[in-house]
């Protein structure tokens, strides 16, 4: 593995800034790409799906294999994505939870400089549309309020398309009376809608359509209605591109759905024959591993993969626009995604356990505008996906606010000894370092420690192995100096909070006109005082 260029990341000429293309993913996980194999990171002929357009960015930039979530549930992972927080710190733990507005996020810094920022597809908030620094916002969402709120399910009604299977996996008033089919395939058919009405082709269809407006003039503009030429030409644009697969269910559409057989896949590294026992008192899971068979996750793997190489070909079609415009090199695109996923490793599927890599480890490509880190370059830093919004910045030109606490990646000395992620509302947290890996909970039955070079799947804990103290108390050491000093909580401030009202005489509409009269009086005697 290599170093990359710190000049890679850069990507300025002059005054001119590049344009942002941000791809997501949801429950992506982060081997699960065609480049991985090619890299020698996974067995020789591991089954793995064709991603050959997240393939070429790899190419064209830096791949991050030892990249984190730092927390693996949606919405808090997004929010420190957007600001480059922990999310001890910006305190959004749950799917339910909102940014505060005097968070910094990346797209609010891009919009103060001059960008316009857009968003298409799932963007987990609350509320649905709460403005994190997008001007525009066309949104997919999958569970909770954003789904009766969106765009996407808006015009699924106006079609008359009900998305039967999602709303079977997600929404526990249909999901109580799911067929039999469900539960015994995990969730793993094909969607009911045609492809052209899927999450998937919907969103990359916004995506494209929002690229090729990047070069439109304003007789254009005009010419579709949009008389207050909200994209002035020239104007350096922001685009993220939010998918909600491959995150389950896993129903790809027709033709996409028959795209693997099953039966040429193999389990991926760490899958087991049975759950281990503590795994399961830990978090029982969305379906019933003990009948998880291995020809069940071949089934699961296959629509999983589906989804990917569906995702993939969307993503080709926006670097395709970008090329038809000559803004490829122009433009600066970073792919990642909010957490993992188990796809069988210890016996588990989806997420919600213990801190596994499967679950915690998240795919990261950066490809930098006017890329000049050269082909395939591959990094050997343990990244965190808090480093993508000052990542942003510095590329693009911009100073990084002091609070963001991610690295710039690709910046001279970029690195850490350790990568920290946390759960359950701070009653779980990882330190992971290149070899060792501590997850510490509340619990200390519940206490995991391993050497990742000798147990790579994470099968031994030594915890209470004396001959491993040492160095275990060196990464709860590690820990709590990230508690305590590297990243402090913020400081919140709301001149605009709720204030109580009808106390004596004050009046809060009026207390500015106050502010001013006090301090012109307070001069006033001052002065008079001193003279």
């Amino acid at each position: 593995m290599s170093t990359p260029n710190p000049q890679g990341v850069q990507g300025v000429q002059g005054t001119e800034r590049p344009h942002v293309l941000v791809l997501m993913a949801d429950q992506y996980r982060w081997d699960c790409l065609s480049i991985a194999g090619e890299a020698g990171l996974l067995p020789q002929g591991a089954s793995l799906p064709k991603t050959p357009n997240l393939d070429r960015l790899a190419h064209d930039g830096v791949w991050f294999p030892k990249a984190f979530c730092p927390l693996p549930v949606c919405t808090p992972s997004r929010y420190s994505l957007l600001s480059g927080l922990y999310v001890h710190q910006h305190g959004g733990w749950t799917n339910r939870c909102t940014l505060t507005p005097e968070i910094e996020t990346f797209p609010k810094a891009l919009r103060r400089a001059g960008y316009g920022t857009h968003a298409v597809g799932k963007m987990h908030l609350t509320p649905t549309y709460l403005d994190v620094g997008f001007d525009t916002m066309e949104l997919a969402e999958q569970n909770g309020p954003g789904r009766y709120e969106d765009d996407y399910h808006r015009e699924l009604m106006a079609a008359g398309l009900v998305p039967s299977s999602d709303l079977i996996d997600q929404e526990r008033e249909w999901r109580e009376g799911a067929p039999a089919a469900y539960r015994e395939t995990f969730g793993a058919e094909r969607s009911n809608l045609p492809e052209e009405w899927h999450s998937t082709t919907w969103i990359g269809d916004r995506a494209v359509r929002a690229i090729d407006r990047w070069t439109e003039t304003f007789s254009q503009q005009e010419q579709r209605g949009q008389q207050e030429q909200e994209r002035p030409p020239g104007r350096p644009q922001l685009l993220m591109a939010s998918f909600v697969k491959p995150h389950h269910p896993f129903d790809p559409p027709a033709p996409w759905d028959a795209l693997y057989d099953p039966d040429a896949l193999t389990p991926l590294p760490g899958w087991t024959d049975e759950a281990p026992a503590d795994d399961l008192t830990y978090n029982a899971g969305y379906f019933p591993h003990e009948s998880l068979t291995e020809a069940a996750l071949r089934r699961v793997m296959a629509h999983y993969y589906a989804t990917i190489t569906q995702l993939d070909h969307q993503i080709g079609r926006m670097l395709a626009a970008l090329d038809r415009q000559g803004l490829y090199e122009r433009t600066m695109i970073v792919f990642t995604a909010d957490h993992g996923e188990y796809l069988g490793y210890h016996h588990l599927l989806l997420k919600g356990g213990q801190m596994y890599e499967p679950l915690i480890r998240v795919p990261l490509i950066v490809k930098p505008a006017r890329a000049t880190a050269g082909p395939s370059q591959v990094s050997d830093v343990m990244a965190s996906t808090i480093d993508v919004a000052p990542t942003i910045l510095r590329g693009v030109g911009l100073d990084v606010p002091a609070g963001m606490r991610g690295l710039t990646l690709m910046s001279a000395g970029a690195a850490r000894d350790y990568v920290f992620a946390e759960n359950r509302r701070g009653a779980a947290y990882m330190a992971r370092s290149d070899r060792w890996k501590l997850l510490i909970d509340r619990d200390a039955a519940r206490t995991r420690f391993y050497d990742l070079v000798q147990d790579p799947h994470e099968l031994r804990n030594l915890a209470t192995d004396p001959a491993h103290a040492e160095v275990m108390r060196q990464h709860r050491d590690a820990l709590a100096d990230w508690m305590l000093f590297e990243s402090p909580t913020p400081v919140r401030l709301d001149d605009a909070a709720p204030v109580v009202t009808g106390t004596g005489s004050h009046q809060p509409d009026q207390a500015r006109e106050q502010r001013e009269a006090l301090l012109a009086f307070f001069r006033q005697e001052m002065a008079r005082r001193e003279s």
